[in-house]
């Protein structure tokens, strides 16, 4: 046993776990690490609890998934007493919502919040990981869980002269927690995936003037948010257990999945009006509820995607604008397909204009503004909504290294080898939660956090119970996950597009498909059988 090493606050310095994030993910691990009286540290880099949600507080961030199931399902307690507002919950009230839990189950005393982890190193001799923060601790732990969040490394573009820009500039990522007054200011906003299609339009009801760079135009699909009745409140709690069961066998967590027919077996009038039905009704239902050949099969793809491009026509006034916001030339729902609230409406306002980066390309930041190859677009204020190094990003950064000092970026140079998206060879007694080669971001992110951490406390328990120290991944269990992991998404049309599912937004990202595409219902089953064969393709010491 290593030497105990004094600590900050009498905290322990060697413990079986540190769990790193203080969002959803880290929450629930410590509530079940110490609900089975597992010794642990927990880190998180912000001053409070909330993950993506203490850290995304720009204008209009909100949930994609409805809010009775973008929760916690531990607690049927927890699940009668809170109540939510809407149908798809906004960042403030996401945020208070896991501050009560943090407090209703006392889970902030688990954490040292304000510290950064700076480097995690596996001591072979010691079978321990030395994590270090930034306050200069070094706690020792057999193992090693990180909740860093798959969105969590935000993404600043290269684009020269942002240290001459004297006007102010933020991303939406990394939001202030006072709020940012857009009053009589020209904002310019660049990038148009899902939190630029969020914050665009509150932006536009506040600014004197937007200007919104746009590089690739990007579908989205509304969300149609809207308060819930006391009725539907009654009706939602009475039925949350069935919800939730739904929810845990279908293919993207959600409490709905595809339908039993292709799209293409349909006369074009029926599949059309199917459309227009789903469109009414908003949310990811539109897609993720609809056809299944719709993200296997090009033709019925294009038929959904031009149905979309005509609401676009019909819905933004000026025919050379709507030109330019239509997306071509890839599968539509093969970039993270957005929900939005007047997304499209906001570009008939008279205070907003259009920047197509295709056209004109930024050159440069300047003094007053941004610079295209056209013009200078004087700003007073600018956001980048230019999204993450996701999935493998928050990890990579963290600066763990396994045996022989190797480095997960070193190991992932061409691209993220994993076992089940848990566990990485090389790197003993580490688990990820909802690391590249889950299901994570194919949907609800809840629904996949809470499969992990059980699976994860699961296992540490057979491993205090069976005696065994240490666990990795076989390589040729994690190498046909691999095959695995790809062969289903070559049978999609994701590959078909550059998107940061493929890390296609990070400069000499390796262009990999990073998460499983097989569904949550079928990955959890073969969660569960792996479990069952006494964790079949890991290895144990």
């Amino acid at each position: 046993m290593p030497s105990t090493i004094p600590s900050s606050d009498d905290q322990p310095a060697d413990v079986d776990a540190v769990v790193i994030g203080a969002g959803f993910s880290g929450l629930y691990a410590v509530y079940r690490l110490r609900e089975m009286g597992l010794p642990h540290r927990a880190f998180e880099q912000g001053s409070g609890v909330g993950g993506t949600w203490y850290w995304n507080r720009y204008p209009g961030a909100s949930s994609d998934s409805e809010s009775w199931v973008y929760s916690f399902t531990f607690s049927p307690e927890l699940e009668q007493e809170w109540t939510w507002s809407c149908r798809f919950p906004e960042q403030p009230e996401i945020l208070r919502y896991l501050e009560h839990v943090a407090d209703r189950f006392d889970l902030k005393s688990c954490f040292d919040f304000n510290t950064k982890v700076v480097e995690a190193r596996w001591d072979e001799a010691a079978r321990r990981w030395r994590v270090q923060t930034a306050q200069g601790e070094e706690v020792q732990a057999r193992f090693l869980i990180t909740a860093a969040g798959c969105l969590s490394a935000a993404q600043v573009p290269a684009i020269p002269g942002l240290e001459d820009f004297k006007g102010d500039w933020y991303h939406t990522g990394e939001w202030p927690h006072e709020p940012v007054d857009f009053s009589g200011k020209r904002v310019g906003v660049i990038g148009t995936g899902s939190s630029g299609i969020q914050s665009i339009p509150v932006i536009a009801r506040q600014a004197q003037h937007l200007t919104v760079f746009q590089r690739t135009p990007n579908f989205s699909v509304p969300a149609r948010n809207a308060p819930l009745s006391a009725e539907r409140i009654v009706e939602l709690k009475r039925n949350i257990r069935k919800i939730r069961e739904t929810c845990r066998w279908s293919t993207i967590g959600q409490p709905y999945d595809w339908r039993d027919q292709e799209a293409l077996k349909l006369r074009r009038e029926e599949f059309l009006a199917q459309l227009e039905a789903d469109w009414q009704k908003g949310g990811f239902e539109w897609m993720f509820g609809s056809f299944k050949d719709l993200l296997t099969d090009r033709e019925a793809n294009e038929i959904a995607a031009e149905f979309v491009r005509e609401k676009i026509r019909a819905t933004v006034k000026d025919p050379v604008v709507a030109r330019k916001l239509i997306p071509q030339g890839y599968p539509i729902g093969t970039k993270r397909l957005p929900l939005d609230s007047g997304y499209f409406e906001t570009f008939n306002r008279e205070n907003v204009s259009l920047v197509d980066l295709r056209e004109t390309p930024i050159e440069r930041i300047v003094a007053e503004g941004v610079k295209t190859s056209a013009d200078v677009h004087a700003l007073d204020t600018l956001v980048f909504a230019t999204g993450f190094d996701a999935l493998t990003g928050p990890l990579t950064r963290l600066g763990i290294r396994g045996r022989d000092g190797q480095t997960l970026q070193q190991k992932w140079a061409e691209g993220p080898q994993t076992y089940l998206g848990l566990a990485t060879r090389g790197f003993p007694n580490l688990f990820m939660i909802t690391g590249p080669g889950s299901p994570s971001v194919l949907g609800n992110m809840p629904t996949s956090i809470e499969q992990h951490v059980d699976w994860i406390c699961d296992c540490l328990l057979h491993m205090k119970q069976s005696g065994k120290e240490l666990i990795e991944p076989a390589s040729e269990a994690e190498a046909q996950w691999g095959a695995h992991v790809k062969e289903l998404a070559d049978a999609t049309l994701f590959p078909q597009t550059d998107s940061w599912y493929m890390g296609a937004n990070i400069p000499g990202k390796p262009r990999v498909f990073m998460p499983y595409i097989g569904g949550f219902g079928t990955y959890r089953k073969l969660c569960a059988e792996i479990a069952a064969k006494g964790y079949e393709g890991f290895l144990f010491a």
